[in-house]
């Protein structure tokens, strides 16, 4: 199947995508690294009017640090993130997801942006960064605000942008000396979507576990991390029965994602343990 009729302009500057999307509202879609998108186009799934093009917006790319964060732009590619020390120092648990995102044709174009703004939720990126505390930097024409992770996601495929504005960068609080974390999923392939994905960090006294592929958004469980803290990992696996709804899908019924959860669980305990 072929793409529907669009327009497509190549923006020279923020100032131009803004211009674009103020005149063309919900007709328009931004284009990152279209990993996602132009297979939409295809199947008809998405018939915007006009593709903004953000590729040439260098200005939107990159990984730095500063004092206390890491930083990275929304349109840097996942295999810049991937082989990046920086990340590797500051965010090891985005070093350790982003192997299992697809497959390397797919990290060599796909953006650490576009993946977010997607919000597929049995995506890796999603659950990795409320796991980490990190803060979304949204712009708008003349305006800048900062989103928490945690409360950008609003549902399947449904963020906190509103019309008008974009994801500019990422803002990761850098790791502690103590800090801890543990990565994994199941998928019937590797660089299939997961079946149940745990992202896992931790910090003195505090300890994150969202899971992903378990709901229409990154599904954080206080109650199994608080249980953990404590040392009671069958505590902590029994009190995902009370956290996480999953729905069934094509991979498998809700029981088995809930028993596949407290798998990951389990293996984060261990893995943390040793960190």
């Amino acid at each position: 199947m072929k793409a529907p009729s669009f327009g497509y302009v190549k923006a020279r500057d923020l100032g131009q995508v803004f211009d674009l999307l103020e005149q063309h509202g919900d007709d328009a879609r931004l284009l990152a690294g279209g990993q996602s998108l132009m297979p939409s186009l295809n199947l008809r799934l998405s018939s915007p009017g006009i593709l903004i093009d953000l590729n040439g917006l260098t200005d939107l790319d990159g990984i730095t640090e500063t004092a206390t964060n890491l930083v990275i732009g929304a349109m840097t590619r996942h295999v810049a993130v991937e082989t990046s020390a920086l990340v590797a120092r500051h965010a090891p648990l985005v070093s350790a997801a982003m192997p299992h995102i697809a497959h390397s044709a797919i990290r060599n174009r796909g953006t650490i942006g576009g993946s977010l703004c997607f919000a597929d939720p049995a995506a890796e990126l999603p659950a990795c960064m409320v796991a980490l505390r990190a803060t979304f930097v949204v712009q708008g024409r003349g305006s800048e605000r900062r989103v928490a992770a945690a409360d950008f996601f609003h549902g399947l495929f449904t963020t906190a942008l509103q019309p008008g504005e974009i994801l500019r960068a990422i803002e990761i609080p850098k790791a502690a000396a103590d800090h801890r974390c543990a990565f994994n999923e199941l998928a019937r392939r590797h660089g299939d979507y997961a079946v149940v994905g745990l992202a896992a960090a931790a910090e003195a006294d505090w300890l994150n576990l969202v899971y992903f592929a378990v709901g229409d958004r990154p599904i954080s469980t206080p109650k199994a991390a608080a249980a953990l803290l404590a040392g009671d990992i069958d505590g902590a696996v029994a009190a995902l029965q009370g956290e996480l709804a999953p729905d069934g899908d094509l991979n498998a019924r809700p029981e088995t994602k809930r028993h596949l959860a407290g798998v990951l669980l389990r293996r984060a305990a261990a893995a943390l343990s040793k960190a």
